[in-house]
């Protein structure tokens, strides 16, 4: 990963502590107490989130972040607050000013590609039409940038299909997840030829040699950054990336049954925790892995998770714990081990935060 934002919003005063309401399904599948320390956790993140928005609208001067704290806003189970629409239309007047004439939504060239996908993702989530066509253009967009023979790629070489956070042709399993996560929340064309593409690359990206046609790939079922590349060092599999990848198997529509899925799925319980990036060394990618897990739990449809050794995990419990006795007492999330890929950035944390903790009370 790059400097992404792959890589934030506020919302709720603090009367909004007492007006949350948890999604129903999550209640039945979470611990009654910790569910309410949970909407506790979220209410304080958006709060203070709410305390660092720029004058301009954004967060961190940056469309990734404004648009991922705006995500973790509109998505939180909380009853909004009508007062909080004012801080909502700024971020997006910012994001909606950095629209481009090719459909990207960016203020910089160097993350086009990741800006766009988190800011249709966060605009298809204020269930408003008006951006509809801001949207459609930003899939076509988005569509272009895939690697393929537009660029000079042919389906035997290592990159095709790929999707990476600009155009300088470099895909990698990150942004590959969160451009279908974008097209799939979008509901962009499920017979266009982006998702077969996709999985080309996505099954370069996992180490399971009957399906990957590449040398180096391993037989663990985990993922990596990009073929033959773990950004740690070698090829093996780790923990933000197998979410990531499962994520790209399910939505690209693949079965749950697919011994792809199946495989990814097992080596998360095999590495079942919470308490590292499994397959990392130090704490890097920490907060990154937390909201890609929860997302491809709350995706993958099952509540517990039984790992190999047999013990069952109610996967929103753990993380709801975990990121529950992470929170500083100002509201926010920072990773004070490491300050790789942006993780000492609190706006970006606490936004990644505030969205996982949306999943689990979803």
């Amino acid at each position: 990963m790059r400097v992404s934002l792959a890589c934030l919003l506020s919302a709720c005063s603090t009367a909004l502590l007492g007006t949350v309401a948890t999604a129903a399904l999550a209640a039945q599948d979470m611990d009654p107490a910790l569910a309410k320390q949970t909407e506790q956790a979220v209410a304080s993140g958006l709060k203070f989130l709410r305390g660092t928005q720029a004058e301009d609208g954004s967060w961190s001067h940056s469309v990734g972040i404004t648009a991922l704290a705006l995500r973790g806003y509109l998505e939180s189970p909380a009853k909004h607050d009508p007062a909080d629409q004012a801080f909502v239309d700024r971020g997006i007047k910012f994001i909606l000013s950095k629209v481009t004439p090719d459909g990207a939504i960016t203020e910089s060239d160097e993350n086009r590609n990741y800006n766009t996908v988190v800011s249709i993702t966060m605009l298809q989530a204020t269930g408003d039409k008006q951006y509809a066509k801001v949207i459609a253009d930003a899939q076509k967009f988005l569509a272009k940038a895939q690697i393929d023979e537009g660029e000079g790629y042919k389906p035997d070489q290592d990159w095709y299909g790929g999707i990476g956070y600009s155009d300088d042709n470099r895909p990698d399993l990150s942004n590959q997840y969160m451009a279908l996560e974008a097209l799939r929340k979008t509901s962009f064309d499920p017979n266009d030829p982006v998702w077969k593409k996709a999985l080309v690359f996505v099954d370069r990206s996992q180490n399971r040699s009957e399906s990957n046609d590449q040398k180096w790939a391993g037989n663990d079922g985990g993922f990596t950054y990009m073929p033959g590349m773990n950004p740690y060092g070698g090829t093996g599999s780790y923990g933000g990336m197998t979410h990531a990848g499962l994520l790209c198997l399910l939505f690209a529509g693949v079965d749950k049954s697919d011994p792809r899925v199946q495989a990814a799925h097992d080596w998360i319980r095999s590495n079942y925790t919470l308490d590292e990036n499994p397959g990392v060394q130090g704490k890097h990618g920490l907060f990154y892995y937390y909201n890609a897990f929860s997302k491809s739990m709350y995706a993958y449809g099952e509540p517990v998770v039984t790992d190999t050794k047999g013990t069952k995990h109610n996967w929103r419990d753990d993380l709801a714990k975990k990121l529950v006795s992470l929170q500083d007492a100002d509201g926010s999330w920072i990773n004070k081990d490491s300050s790789r890929w942006w993780e000492n950035n609190k706006d970006l944390v606490t936004s990644w935060s505030v969205i996982a903790l949306d999943q689990a009370l979803r």
